[in-house]
């Protein structure tokens, strides 16, 4: 497999696998999605754009790196909408929201990652070469629903493409309060296809008023069978 940059030296807290991952981008105004972001942190945008990204995925064997996975606790669905950003030069992604189907992980995610994890019910499934996702938000019954079927073969982005920088990215950024603060993850390269997307709601999308007139036609559609990752502590940043 190929690697990208060496894990930090320190042991990891906690493993996982993301799986049947699909990948939605738009282009979004700067100025609307800016309002979104703490102010310490600096949209990251590829030819001037900025972007958003819905991903729904198969979050498998989640657990601490010294303890075992628990079915129904460790595997469930997960929806996130994010954004790319930067805090001088290191690189990384911003979350607006993670929904997940694990009352554990919202929890413990929102208050020991800061993470604004939400508790939503849902699927992810494989169906050939396609992925089928559905999620149902329980406050104020907010929908994502459709499928990305891909197509061709699954390859690494090229150097300095824009799947790149949507793709390549081991370090997110979070706020607690005024603090903000940075994670890292480490995976070996992604392995992406292009994806056609079929979009039935995307009333997640659409409750964050970013000005997307097209919410069931994202510019850019992937999808990955996924990676392995090791993620460590959340640290302050100056």
């Amino acid at each position: 497999m190929l690697k990208i940059k060496q894990p930090p030296k320190t042991n990891p807290i906690l493993l996982q696998k993301w799986e049947k991952l699909s990948f939605m981008h738009w282009r979004v105004e700067k100025e609307i999605i800016n309002k979104h972001i703490p102010k310490d942190l600096t949209l990251d945008l590829y030819d001037n754009v900025a972007y958003i990204g819905v991903i729904p995925f198969m979050m498998k064997n989640v657990r601490p790196r010294w303890g075992l996975s628990v079915p129904f606790i460790s595997n469930f669905p997960e929806f996130n909408i994010r954004t790319y950003v930067r805090k001088g030069n290191i690189r990384g992604v911003f979350f607006i929201t993670l929904d997940a189907q694990s009352i554990i992980t919202r929890i413990y995610a929102s208050n020991f990652f800061h993470l604004p994890y939400r508790y939503s019910r849902g699927y992810v499934i494989e169906k050939s070469s396609s992925f089928s996702w559905s999620s149902n938000r329980l406050y104020k019954g907010y929908e994502l629903k459709g499928s990305c079927e891909g197509h061709g073969q699954f390859r690494y982005a090229k150097k300095k493409s824009l799947e790149e920088f949507f793709f390549e990215r081991y370090y997110l950024f979070t706020a607690s309060g005024n603090q903000i603060k940075i994670g890292r993850i480490h995976h070996d390269k992604w392995m992406i296809k292009k994806a056609t997307p079929r979009i039935i709601k995307n009333e997640f999308l659409k409750s964050y008023h970013l000005g997307i007139k097209q919410l069931d036609n994202p510019a850019f559609c992937h999808i990955s069978d996924g990676v392995e990752v090791e993620a460590w502590p959340l640290e302050n940043v100056d």
